[in-house]
């Protein structure tokens, strides 16, 4: 089939766009995605083909600099605060118009909607060619982190379109059980597939370290990530403490850094080294929203196809998953000592936490969700020869 993928993201760094993508190509598909402004010269590679829509809103053109990560004045801080939420519904909202004018220029037989940004344009594409769509929902939308001013109208107005728009998707995917079952429950939805946002399995695993190194924590580096509590858990611990990622430079300023050493994003592969040398993944969120509660991380997966054990927050389908598999400790969120606890029984037994974590790696990959996607298409497959027979 021809595959019409559609995110509001500049698909070069969006790991589940390009992991889904690619998979559906070694199926046997094609799939071309329209992205939201996409780096010149980017090459997805593998048979893909990506076209970019610009970002731009009624209060910055394409192009403009982004008040995200500066220093602020409170008047600034203020004013952002009030008017986010209209420039982001303005930013998505042309993006959508947009990949709408891109897709009707092109040939395909299902369109696949990447999270909630990208839901109104697949549906009305694919009303328009009467074809089916796919809603993969990247989280719970209803229960994001909101860091703007309240907006309960907008809020009830997201989720009439989505449970309208969602309701007519043809299958469903979602990252984990929580919010799978949030869809189910909230919207009566029966179409849900869960397809994690895994890893591929690798052959080269190092023989597991007789005891770790010391702790890394690879993700965003901003708020509602734990960081403050991993950082007083630091005073006084023998293990370095290394946090890598992306950073919120105008959190970071105001942020005690204590014994860690927090430095800047890295290249996967460049992660994926520091976490073997290290031997324990700091996965951890708050407990804040419901969407963390929710919320299963990249950074579990990522840790689980290194075969690393976890300390991880007591939250959630994070604490479920890691429970279930038993891959290492938990600590309750915002506890520094519930922390030091966990690290301490993780490297006292930490030959058994690896061992559990290579046992998980076949589950847990990305080869038993990359099934289940293609399965998905399949159907749809099916289906559309059906329709044309």
């Amino acid at each position: 089939m021809n595959i019409l993928m559609l995110v509001a993201t500049s698909v070069a760094t969006d790991t589940r766009v390009l992991r889904e993508a690619r998979t559906l190509v070694q199926a046997g598909h094609s799939v071309h995605i329209v992205g939201r402004s996409v780096p010149d010269g980017f090459d997805p590679g593998d048979g893909l083909t990506v076209s970019s829509v610009g970002t731009s809103s009624v209060f910055r053109a394409e192009g403009g600099s982004s008040l995200q990560g500066r220093k602020m004045s409170p008047v600034t801080r203020l004013a952002r605060w009030a008017l986010l939420p209209q420039h982001r519904h303005s930013a998505f909202g042309r993006w959508a118009d947009g990949a709408i004018e891109d897709g009707r220029g092109r040939q395909f037989d299902v369109v696949h909607a990447h999270d909630f940004t990208a839901l109104r344009a697949a549906a009305t594409l694919a009303g328009e060619r009467n074809v089916p769509f796919v809603y993969d929902s990247h989280e719970f939308w209803p229960g994001l982190p909101r860091e703007y001013r309240p907006t309960p109208l907008a809020d009830r107005r997201e989720r009439r379109e989505e449970a309208e728009f969602g309701g007519r998707a043809a299958a469903v995917l979602t990252v984990g059980e929580g919010v799978a079952d949030a869809l189910r429950n909230l919207y009566g939805w029966d179409n849900v597939t869960v397809v994690h946002n895994s890893f591929p399995l690798r052959d080269d695993l190092p023989e597991p370290l007789p005891r770790p190194r010391g702790l890394v924590y690879a993700g965003r580096v901003a708020a509602f990530r734990e960081l403050e509590t991993i950082a007083e858990a630091s005073r006084g611990f023998d293990l370095p403490i290394t946090v890598i990622g992306p950073a919120d430079e105008t959190w970071l300023t105001t942020f005690d850094r204590a014994r860690l050493d927090v430095q800047p994003a890295r290249p996967l592969e460049e992660a994926s080294q520091l976490l073997q040398e290290a031997g324990v993944s700091l996965v951890t969120h708050s407990n804040k929203w419901l969407n963390h509660r929710l919320a299963m991380p990249n950074k579990l997966f990522h840790a689980v196809s290194l075969g690393v054990p976890l300390v991880a927050t007591d939250v959630g389908e994070l604490a479920r998953m890691v429970r279930r598999y038993d891959l290492g400790a938990l600590y309750t969120p915002g506890d520094a000592e519930s922390l030091r606890c966990a690290i301490g029984t993780v490297v006292r037994d930490y030959p058994r936490w690896a061992g559990n974590v290579r046992a998980a790696r076949s589950e847990l990959s990305w080869e038993s969700d990359a099934d289940r996607l293609v399965a998905v298409y399949a159907d749809l497959d099916r289906t559309r020869e059906e329709r044309t027979s």
